[in-house]
């Protein structure tokens, strides 16, 4: 395989591409047949060997065009406007343009020699191993290794040489372009190798970081975040599945399938449970304690809708109100604002809410359900109510209790969450996403049965 077909799967697996070993040797074998030289055909038969979803062909077609459409370097900036007398013409001893590789880099630059500069820089690229830039920071080191590279300080010599006289200025001019493009050659490689990777590393940052404690900057990213991971989720566990029991040999559907060989077990049967939509009731407080956490819970529910059967959300402050009909109706962008001003940021009332629900929609509870509460158990000092969370707790089939706060200041002030927990079937810390995504994979896991 080329060395240039193996960077540019690196840059592929870099946009997001799955390219596995297998489809990067079927790659180096189609483009054994079809060549290098009609890029559309090129571009057609790589996209039909790597790019399997409609969202990795568009990936594709960005990452094809950005790999391999070069800029030109063109060493001929515009003349200036009215160039300063000079001194009399270089002393002999040379042709004014140097000598040796400076020389040569000195001529290709005079004469404009677009083909000779790129090579030249794609030579000294692959000798400084620029396709593995990982960090903008390292953009200035590449590009003035690869001017050493190609000739640049015998190019400063004889710009020296040449002084301030009409071919001194103009290969000044021309020196300072060639960097220019050398660095916006470099930053192409930069994004085409280490932006993937970056964009990555910045989401798992934002996923460990705390909600509550997250830059106004990096909000929308990481509701861009929110959705994928629930879009992974809904994947993984969307519809009803098959669990296979390897090991457990169902006789009565092995013989039935059988009877063509005589009863002989040539396809065995094996038993297997079915996997059920969990069924989740979830009551956000959205105080203003926690509405930041409440917030991104809500958007992250939103879009696990396909993975969840029945999925009921109230949202409470002071008092209760069903919110899944905005969450159905209304974009995530309006609805989220919408419930927020309905009963967000207010003082939080646990009991009075526990209390409403019982009166209103206890009747949705079953042996199937899981409810699922999200706030820091602190009611400004009200009735917590704990004999009705007592009963939804017995109606239901578990109560997981997502707390932003950490366990040590339970208990403390006006925190009741030391009365609730015994209720509770696991109480964790979820302060950030990447806990939260944890803790909803395991409910989906577990299925409803």
């Amino acid at each position: 395989m080329t060395a240039p077909l193996l960077d540019f799967i690196r840059a592929a697996r870099s946009a997001g591409l799955r390219v596995s070993p297998a489809e990067s040797i079927d790659a180096a074998r189609a483009v054994e047949v079809v060549g290098l030289a009609d890029r559309g055909r090129l571009r057609d038969t790589l996209s039909l060997v790597l790019a399997k979803t409609v969202d990795e062909k568009a990936r594709f077609e960005s990452c094809f065009d950005h790999f391999f459409s070069r800029e030109g370097f063109d060493a001929a900036p515009p003349p200036p406007a009215a160039p300063a007398p000079g001194p009399e013409p270089p002393p002999p001893g040379g042709d004014g343009f140097g000598e040796g590789v400076g020389g040569g880099l000195a001529a290709m630059l005079r004469d404009g020699d677009r083909a000779g500069l790129a090579a030249a820089v794609e030579a000294a690229a692959a000798e400084t191993g620029l396709s593995a830039i990982a960090v903008f920071t390292q953009v200035n080191l590449f590009t003035r290794r690869i001017l050493e590279r190609v000739g640049l300080d015998a190019l400063e010599r004889e710009i020296a040489r040449l002084g301030h006289t009409p071919q001194g200025e103009d290969l000044r001019r021309r020196r300072d372009r060639l960097r220019g493009q050398v660095r916006g050659f470099a930053q192409q490689n930069l994004r085409l190798f280490a932006e993937g990777e970056a964009e990555r590393q910045r989401e798992r940052r934002l996923a460990a970081v705390r909600l509550t404690a997250l830059d106004r900057r990096d909000r929308e990213r990481l509701r861009v975040l929110v959705r994928a991971m629930a879009r992974r989720l809904a994947v993984q566990h969307g519809r009803r599945r098959w669990r296979s029991r390897r090991g457990q040999l169902d006789a009565r559907r092995t013989i039935r399938r059988n009877l063509a060989w005589g009863g002989l077990p040539f396809r065995p049967v094996w038993k297997r449970k079915r996997v059920e939509k969990p069924r989740l009731v979830v009551l956000c407080d959205v105080s203003g304690s926690v509405a930041a956490v409440a917030e991104f819970l809500l958007l992250f529910l939103h879009s696990l809708n396909e993975a969840l059967s029945g999925l009921r959300s109230f949202a409470f402050s002071g008092d209760l109100a069903e919110v899944s009909g905005i969450l159905e109706r209304q974009p995530i962008e309006r609805a989220i604002p919408a419930i927020m001003d309905l009963v967000g940021f207010g003082s939080s009332n646990y009991g009075n809410s526990l209390a409403a629900f019982e009166a209103g929609w206890m009747r949705i509870l079953d042996r199937r359900t899981t409810v699922v509460v999200l706030g820091d158990g602190r009611g400004n000092r009200t009735d917590p109510r704990v004999d009705v969370f007592g009963r939804i707790a017995d109606r239901c089939k578990q109560v997981i209790w997502l707390n932003p706060e950490v366990r040590t200041v339970w208990g403390t002030g006006d925190s009741d969450m030391l009365r609730y927990a015994p209720h509770c079937r696991v109480a964790p810390t979820c302060a950030t996403l990447g806990q939260l995504e944890r803790i909803v994979a395991g409910l989906l896991r577990e299925g409803g049965g």
